[in-house]
């Protein structure tokens, strides 16, 4: 069975969380440039076996989709050309960040620490594997 990678898409950042090949445990992997994104993802797979990835929608309270959703789909587009035998969830990513902050504090992680942004973008994308593994049932 191959991991699933979680992807918290930024205009600048992008935070990225895998399981472990059973998927059970969603643990941060890295935060990378936008820039360089897919040629991370794509060196990744090339050395872990990966079935799918769980993309963050960004939605409004009201939940329509917020300024940078037509970014994102754009690049889940690209990420479908890109690996086109790879399954591509969209999950809703509303409220991960300031869940990341609460659960940088709560586990005791230093205020220096939880300035740097691209601790929150790999802890936003572990929140999101973390909710998708939860929904997708036994």
């Amino acid at each position: 069975m191959g991991r699933v990678v979680a992807i918290d898409y930024g205009l600048k950042r992008t935070g990225i969380a895998v399981t472990d090949p059973l998927r059970i445990i969603a643990t941060p992997l890295e935060t990378v440039a936008t820039t360089t994104l897919f040629e991370f993802l794509i060196a990744y797979a090339k050395k872990e076996t990966v079935d799918e990835f769980v993309v963050g929608m960004p939605k409004k309270l009201s939940n329509e989709d917020s300024e940078i959703a037509p970014m994102v789909r754009k690049f889940v587009e690209e990420l479908k050309l890109k690996f086109p035998e790879k399954i591509v969830h969209l999950a809703d990513e509303r409220f991960t960040s300031s869940m990341a902050m609460k659960a940088m504090i709560a586990g005791g992680m230093k205020k220096k620490d939880r300035q740097v942004k691209g601790n929150v973008d790999k802890i936003s994308a572990t929140l999101i594997l973390q909710s998708f593994l939860g929904n997708a049932g036994p």
